[in-house]
């Protein structure tokens, strides 16, 4: 019989990684992409490349898992796998496995600072900096592995296994992958489906569609919400954690997020006192209601990563009033009329970027006052023009970045060099 390579699709990070990762275990691996690469053993990728008799398929995250060509080679009896379910039976000790449309990558990394703090060994990763094939390299049995988990990756897991799985919640998103809410709800609800007995499920009480995951996998649930917040503090298990004030990071999701994270780290071992040290000394994640600077009375703020519409409502709720919001980008398919009571009442203006701003001019009309501005540099430029002191500048897109960026890090690093004037 002859050994036929595994084919590995969509070489940004994470698929360069899945590739070195199955070469240096001896397998035979071509690449491929959607544009030409000076790769080994490079294949374009096209429709018919996956008719061909591969022993496995392996999707970086951005790759749609239902592709017509996957789906032939699923007929074909192909393993069509993601990356998470290929480091899956190499990655070694309990894993945290945090999911939902929005807060994760701030959750993901207020878990790993409390553990880090608390002595805790662990390590970092999944959606949010190293890929998870690369962790399994790193990963011991008396390790703990916080991963951000995201709908790309969790709707192709079969063994993949999360012992504390997180759901913060489940709002409208990535409808231009998914094709439906259902769908991208179920994708989300994968990570509970392959827990096992004896795991823990952590779940946003508040959220609707978390409490209809109630009796999807064996996992015991820990549920957290509004019978967490008494008297001005954070309660769990009947014992006070910390004064609301004290949370570092702005906003009623972000509280929520905290409840998340401790709720995992006592799972982990962690002590409430511990816990509560450690959240005061958090610093918020880049790209997230990052704070970038006051001039002239004016603040700034960075929050690139809200890529839905419901990020940028919870990005709103983080402030009392007097906002110059920037919107737009590649629309994934949102409901943006969600953003007009928010925005009549606490925006003086919102300022229209990208592919998408015509169409969120349509959802807005007459709800606040808009600014067709085109590019991001045009934006900071009206907003620094027209703000009064008291003011503040928002970048909280509701978009994807890749119509004017490469990514919503780039897209926040140049909102950032325009606010400090350093762009060339």
């Amino acid at each position: 019989m002859p050994i036929y390579p595994t084919l590995v699709v969509g070489m940004e990070k994470t698929g360069r990684a899945a590739a070195e990762f199955l070469r240096a275990r001896g397998t035979a691996v071509t690449v491929s992409d959607v544009k030409p690469l000076d790769l080994p053993n490079f294949r374009l990728q096209t429709d018919d490349l996956f008719d061909e008799p591969w022993s496995q398929i392996v999707l970086s995250p951005g790759v749609p898992a239902d592709l017509p060509g996957l789906n032939r080679a699923r007929d074909l009896g192909v393993d069509v796998i993601g990356e998470i379910e290929l480091a899956a039976p190499y990655l070694k000790g309990p894993t945290i496995g945090i999911t939902g449309s929005n807060g994760k990558t701030t959750t993901t990394a207020l878990t790993g600072h409390i553990l880090q703090s608390a002595g805790v060994p662990v390590q970092v990763g999944g959606n949010i900096g190293t890929p998870v094939i690369a962790m399994a390299e790193t990963s011991r049995d008396d390790q703990w592995n916080v991963l951000e988990l995201s709908s790309f990756q969790l709707e192709t897991i079969r063994t993949f296994r999360a012992h504390v799985a997180m759901c913060l919640n489940v709002t409208q998103n990535h409808l231009d992958r998914h094709h439906t809410f259902e769908n991208y709800a179920a994708a989300k609800a994968n990570i509970l489906r392959t827990q096992q007995p004896g795991d823990h499920a952590i779940l946003n009480g508040n959220d609707p569609v978390c409490r209809s995951f109630a009796n999807i996998g064996p996992a015991t649930r820990i549920w957290f919400g509004d019978d967490n917040f008494r008297d001005g503090q954070l309660w769990i298990k009947s014992e006070p954690l910390m004064p609301l004030s004290e949370i570092p990071i702005p906003g009623r999701h972000n509280a929520e997020n905290v409840l998340a994270a401790a709720n995992a780290a006592l799972l982990a071992g962690v002590s409430l006192p511990e816990i509560a040290a450690a959240v005061r000394k958090f610093k918020a994640v880049e790209h997230r209601l990052e704070f970038v600077a006051e001039q002239h009375g004016v603040r700034y703020y960075n929050d690139s990563k809200a890529t839905s519409v419901d990020a940028t409502i919870k990005a709103l709720d983080s402030f009392d009033g007097n906002l110059w919001v920037i919107l737009g980008g590649k629309d994934k398919g949102s409901d943006y009329t969600l953003l007009r009571d928010r925005l009549a009442r606490k925006a003086r203006a919102a300022l229209l970027i990208g592919a998408a701003a015509d169409k969120i001019a349509s959802h807005l009309d007459g709800a606040v006052r808009l600014i067709q501005a085109g590019t991001l540099e045009q934006a900071v430029a009206e907003a620094r023009r027209n703000a009064h002191p008291g003011d503040t500048v928002l970048l909280a897109p509701a978009c994807a970045s890749f119509d004017q960026f490469k990514s919503y890090e780039h897209r926040g690093q140049t909102f950032k060099d325009l606010v400090h004037g350093t762009t060339a």
